[in-house]
């Protein structure tokens, strides 16, 4: 099967996330399958200890699985390992982790980022 692609999660090569036009320190992704164009995709993120997440709005669909670690929600929800979380089209959020963690994320449609400097 020419067309068929295995990821070991035990051997992810991670580089600084720049999904938004910038690296964010602490964030760093393994792109699985992902197609910047649409935004449509699948990926790895390790958040290193005290990183936070960039406010934004979904304009599709976002899903992850915590791998390890726990990330605490704008709202203080805390997501530990296992928690599967889905984020419905127009719905908004942050996060930032205290202990680090890593996460696949399953993506589907572009975030819009929230500039809260207004």
């Amino acid at each position: 099967m020419n067309k068929r692609k295995i990821t070991k999660l035990n051997h992810l090569k991670f580089e600084a996330f720049d999904k938004y036009g910038k690296t964010i320190k602490g964030w760093s992704w393994h792109k699985i399958s992902f197609d910047k164009k649409t935004n449509f995709g699948t990926y790895v993120s390790k958040l290193d200890p005290g990183t936070k997440t960039l406010p934004h709005i979904h304009t599709g669909n976002e899903e992850f699985l915590v791998l390890e670690g726990e990330i605490i929600d704008s709202d203080g929800t805390i997501f530990k390992k296992n928690d599967f979380v889905s984020y419905e089209p127009n719905s908004s959020h942050s996060s930032y982790t205290k202990e680090g963690c890593v996460i696949l994320t399953f993506m589907r449609g572009h975030n819009k980022l929230i500039d809260n400097k207004k």
